[in-house]
């Protein structure tokens, strides 16, 4: 069975561009979250993330509990992720917001949120 790929609520900015990525395989439909919060996880405390842009997390998180949606890992991002490494849910946000998050509460009755590692 093949499945749409669900695409991220998880806006990023280049520039003034809003751009969504595909967490979820095209072929089988499995929804990538990261098995563990990567080193610099915005979830972190005192991640240095946090000092530097306060407002953009609230909101990005804001918006992505308010669809219903989720965040992706910024480590897995396109240009951003090392070669190889697809996008993937922040485990941070789904530790903390997974509840309110379409994808994976979908994913969780379906069977299929594969686990992957954060970037090395």
């Amino acid at each position: 069975m093949a499945f749409m790929p669900i695409e991220t609520d998880d806006l990023f900015e280049d520039g003034d561009t809003a751009v969504c990525v595909p967490v979820a395989d095209e072929e089988t439909g499995e929804i990538r979250l990261l098995s563990e919060r990567c080193s610099t996880c915005i979830f972190r405390p005192g991640n240095p993330f946090r000092a530097t842009m306060p407002g953009r997390i609230r909101s990005m998180v804001a918006v992505a509990v308010a669809d219903e949606g989720h965040v992706t890992c910024h480590s897995t991002l396109p240009g951003s992720a090392p070669a190889g490494v697809e996008p993937a849910i922040c485990r941070g946000f789904a530790d903390t917001y997974g509840g309110r998050s379409l994808a994976l509460r979908l994913g969780d009755v379906l069977g299929l949120v594969r686990e992957v590692p954060p970037p090395s």
